[in-house]
């Protein structure tokens, strides 16, 4: 790092305001590096949150230091609970700080992994982009839709490598399933289904608790809130977040978000048109998020969809005689396209497959990669075809090559906001108990 980005990163510093409740609000960043950092230059990571995600990302990236090929280095880590903080940088051998604006300012990195609560990836991703930095975000992208809007024009501005941490996404079938679906192997896309199904009998996120953690002496409280309400420490809420609506969205956040990812990758990511979700507490009441939980998102058709499935009002016709004639008038008022229906329950692991339904053929994921099944109808146009997955890189590593230039991200900032939209409109519609609307061409709510 020159002197003079140095210095930049300093007036970044003086500039940012933690709690700042609007994400972004007031950064003037340093003016990011566009370039690509070449195969000789190693890349200096840093951790951001170093908790149980956040720690198991720093002994991937010790393990990842010691292949030369790679030519990484873990040099810093950061957490608002010291004693986190410390192990970690015992372990790598790197610096340890308690303020991640510290770490921006003071360490010698390229790229950051962010692994703090939901609440906090907006404002954290932002100011890393802003001070130069690349950045890895765990999912999800951010806790709000608005956010990851604004992560998303934050990362088109700097130009630098941004992934978002599902690493579902970088399991080759999916592009493979992305090719077919274009090719139109499935033709006209009707519904998906997806989900996560766990069985945890005392409450899913019920990680345990740190009595160590002690906001008198070793733990910033304030600092962890950040951008959430300000409200007294409560131990629960440090260790379980995910419990709490206030730093996550329970099953949506954690789990939906990797399911809808790579759903989103095969079948070509857009915005949603409509998302209703319903839920319940059904085996556990601890917490203020639900333990089972299911969304339904539309989204809108293809772009050569006829134009006779525009909502509206329409004249049915028959032949008669030789000519057209009407038979009947009506109103459709649903709009093109298909639906994916996501379920996710942390009290039963009796899942169901994913799988994507076409008119004429269904897709599914089995043996070493997809298989599409023709329709009945469609039996004699269509054979039953096998595709198998090949080699692509993981996520981690794909992220290292996005930095140097020879990869794109395989979960980027436009696709992991795509996916935030529905996410966040699904705990929206839960809470609000409604059905959210969503114009994907202006990206805002309706009504």
């Amino acid at each position: 790092m020159s002197n003079d980005q140095r210095i930049a990163r300093r007036d970044f510093i003086k500039a940012t305001a933690v709690g700042a409740a609007a994400v972004g609000a007031g950064v003037l960043g340093v003016p990011a590096p566009a370039s690509a950092l070449g195969a000789n230059d190693r890349i200096r990571f840093a951790v951001i949150g170093v908790g149980g995600m956040g720690g198991g990302h720093v002994g991937q990236l010790i393990d990842m230091s010691k292949n030369p090929d790679l030519n990484i280095a873990l040099t810093a880590v950061c957490d608002v609970f010291d004693n986190r903080a410390n192990h970690h940088a015992n372990r790598c051998g790197g610096t340890a700080y308690r303020d991640y604006r510290q770490l921006i300012e003071k360490a010698e990195v390229d790229a950051v992994v962010i692994a703090t609560p939901d609440h906090w990836h907006a404002k954290q991703s932002i100011d890393c982009l802003e001070a130069g930095l690349h950045v890895y975000c765990q999912k999800p992208m951010t806790l709000h839709w608005e956010e990851a809007k604004e992560v998303y024009q934050c990362v088109e501005r700097t130009k630098l490598a941004f992934q978002v941490g599902a690493q579902g996404c970088s399991d080759d079938v999916w592009w493979k399933a992305q090719e077919q679906i274009k090719a139109g192997a499935l033709g006209k896309l009707v519904w998906s289904q997806t989900g996560a199904f766990r069985n945890v009998p005392r409450g899913d996120w019920n990680y345990g608790l740190d009595w160590g953690a002690d906001p008198t002496k070793n733990l910033d409280w304030d600092l962890w809130l950040g951008p959430a309400p300000k409200r007294p420490f409560e131990l629960d809420r440090f260790c379980n977040f995910r419990k709490y609506w206030d730093y996550s969205g329970g099953l949506a956040t954690d789990l939906l978000y990797h399911a809808l990812s790579h759903m989103i990758v095969a079948l070509g990511p857009q915005f949603p048109t409509r998302v209703v979700a319903s839920g319940t507490n059904c085996a556990v009441s601890d917490r203020e998020v639900p333990d089972n939980f299911h969304v339904c998102v539309d989204y809108p058709a293809e772009e050569n969809a006829p134009k006779t499935f525009e909502p509206g009002k329409k004249t049915l016709t028959a032949e008669r005689d030789g000519k057209q004639v009407p038979i009947s008038e009506y109103v459709l008022d649903s709009t093109p396209g298909h639906t994916m229906a996501m379920h996710a329950t942390g009290a039963n692991d009796n899942g169901i497959p994913e799988i994507i339904r076409g008119e004429e053929a269904t897709m599914t994921f089995e043996g070493p990669g997809l298989v599409i099944r023709p329709q009945g109808p469609y039996r004699e146009k269509r054979p039953e075809i096998s595709v198998a997955r090949e080699p692509r890189s993981d996520h981690m590593v794909n992220f290292i090559n996005a930095i140097r230039g020879t990869e794109k991200c395989h979960l980027d900032a436009l696709t992991g906001y795509k996916c935030q939209v529905a996410i966040d409109l699904g705990c929206r519609s839960y809470r609000e108990r409604k059905a959210m609307l969503f114009d994907p061409v202006k990206q805002e709510l309706i009504g």
